[in-house]
């Protein structure tokens, strides 16, 4: 006979049901809203580790990339009303990065309903463009049920985020329910015919191009890059997607997105067939919606788990709608092609190299060089997370990812990403060497998180790019309107101590000979640490300066 179910508090069965789902981080800014959820997660804390945040933006960031990182949904818990409003920027960063990621909010009794109660919020409204499911729990005996069904939809398909709110009520009821395993599931198979085709197609070009995105796999990367590194078929990475393809291999051309190389972006114009593996083809890849003609007139074999992303805004050519892993999985029994695009690949790569070389910027401090210095002090499986800004086109264009390295980072450019991410990336993966990129304008955003990596003993080294502005938006500035500039000028305190102030390493780096022996330092302090690279603010750009910018203004003015 089975054994008989004892009943339990809904925050009890709720926290007993994600772990029974297998998830085992729990990012938190604690609420009153789920107070009986908290002593739920006290009680499974030996198979679900909860963390204590400082702010739920923060929370929702960690979550999220932990996600990134396993490919199975984190949890992020956060209170309702102003709460769950600070988090809705993580959402946002889970649904346009396809990452699974479950967030929790609490809810106002249901009783109260539609009486504008004390911080009442309508998620499903709120949370429906942002999130790929929105869902209530008013009935604690549907808990098992509604977390299950949450962690399959966050986890097919194409990934996204799952809010759940939880009614206040429900959360004290007593249940006699079971919890309830992850359920295996079959994922899509690529159509063979669909790849026979794929491969007349490949056999008939002469300027292929590969574009990857999207979420893989260990193995689902590494048997994609084999693939194309076997056909020697020139491959860009999508958007902050770098993790994707080994920068080292002769067929790495570089990255579309933001700041990508214009001779990259002028010859993938040339392509006469492109590849896009994972990818959306999303307005920043495709550099506005202008890289291919969206009738069609650049074959398009798009690779996708969600079909209806395919031909969303391009008439594609051929369309395969599968399980990416299972997508990479078959290119391994495909026969090689007999393909005459060598010159084309070795033209592509030599720009890649040509972009990646370390220009001589003047002044005392260059930012490529320290790049092109940590490339080689970085462990071999380092996780880099990187947040929004100029900045970042910097290690974009000037570091390396090597085959295990990460590289995350948000494809909706919120900024406050990379502390958060480094410090849930820290956590999640204590034996990891991680390292944030961030503007000075991000790292006041959700730098306070330092005090989450010290509390839980996790330790991310910060990089900080200190122009002491928020450049991008000073650079459209210069653009459309030179020596306009308002509103984008920044005073910041001193990163390195305040690093210190919260007990972590602090260093400041003026000149290039300095970087090296500062991140050394810093990796051997076993704390969460802060570099700050003091920038010059007229290199707005790596390939342009702010005089560069008005002259260019100047020109198209006259």
């Amino acid at each position: 006979m089975p054994e008989k179910l004892q009943a339990r508090l809904g925050g009890h069965v709720l926290a007993a049901s994600l772990a029974a789902q297998g998830v085992t981080h729990a990012f938190a800014v604690p609420g009153e809203s789920y107070l009986d959820v908290l002593d739920g997660l006290y009680g499974v804390q030996d198979r679900l580790r909860l963390i204590t945040c400082r702010f739920e933006a923060g929370a929702a960031h960690m979550a999220e990339v932990c996600g990134k990182l396993s490919g199975r949904p984190a949890a992020a818990f956060v209170t309702r009303g102003p709460g769950a409003c600070h988090a809705a920027i993580g959402v946002h960063v889970a649904m346009q990065d396809s990452t699974p990621m479950l967030l929790f909010v609490g809810q106002i009794p249901f009783a109260e309903t539609d009486r504008e109660s004390f911080q009442e919020v309508d998620y499903r409204r709120m949370f429906q463009p942002l999130a790929k499911w929105v869902t209530q729990i008013d009935d604690a005996a549907r808990i098992p049920e509604l977390v299950a069904h949450a962690v399959d939809v966050a986890t097919t398909g194409r990934p996204g985020p799952v809010v759940i709110a939880l009614s206040e009520e429900m959360q004290t009821a007593r249940v006699n329910v079971p919890d309830l395993a992850p359920t295996p599931l079959a994922r899509p198979q690529p159509d063979p015919a669909a790849l026979a085709a794929m491969q007349r197609m490949l056999g008939e070009s002469r300027r292929p191009l590969a574009i990857l995105g999207g979420n893989w796999s260990e193995a689902g990367r590494r048997a994609v890059g084999d693939f194309l590194a076997a056909q020697h078929i020139p491959v860009a990475v999508s958007f902050r997607r770098q993790s994707l393809y080994d920068g080292t291999r002769e067929t790495f051309v570089g990255d579309l997105g933001v700041g990508a190389d214009p001779a990259l972006v002028a010859r993938a114009r040339e392509a006469d067939l492109v590849l896009a593996f994972g990818t959306r083809l999303s307005e920043a890849v495709t550099q506005g919606y202008t890289l291919f003609d969206v009738a069609g007139a650049t074959p398009i074999v798009h690779v996708h788990p969600d079909p209806a992303e395919i031909g969303r805004v391009f008439r594609v050519a051929l369309g395969i709608a599968c399980d990416l892993d299972a997508f990479a999985a078959a290119l391994g029994n495909l026969p090689p092609v007999d393909g005459e695009w060598e010159e084309w690949t070795q033209s592509l790569r030599a720009l890649r190299l040509a972009a990646h070389a370390v220009p001589a910027y003047p002044g005392p401090l260059n930012v490529a060089q320290c790049l092109r210095d940590l490339e080689g002090m970085l462990a071999a499986d380092a996780v880099m997370t990187c947040d929004a800004g100029n900045f970042a086109t910097w290690p974009a264009r000037f570091l390396h990812v090597r085959e295990q390295q990460f590289f995350l980072g948000p494809t909706n450019g919120a900024m406050g990403y990379g502390v958060p991410a480094a410090v849930g990336a820290a956590i999640a993966h204590p034996g990891r060497q991680v390292v944030a990129f961030v503007g000075d304008g991000g790292m006041l955003m959700t730098g306070q998180e330092l005090a989450t990596a010290l509390h839980h003993g996790a330790a991310p080294i910060v990089l900080v790019f200190n122009n002491n502005m928020y450049g991008t938006i000073r650079m459209y500035q210069e653009r459309r309107y030179p020596g306009r500039t308002i509103g984008t000028a920044l005073r910041n305190p001193d990163f390195a101590r305040w690093s210190e102030a919260f007990g972590g390493h602090g260093e400041v780096v003026t000149e290039t000979a300095q970087f090296a022996p500062a991140f050394r330092r810093a990796a051997a302090s076993g704390r969460p640490a802060v570099i700050e690279l003091r920038t010059d603010p007229e290199q707005i750009t790596s390939r342009a300066t702010i005089a560069q910018l008005r002259a260019a203004a100047a020109r198209k003015e006259g």
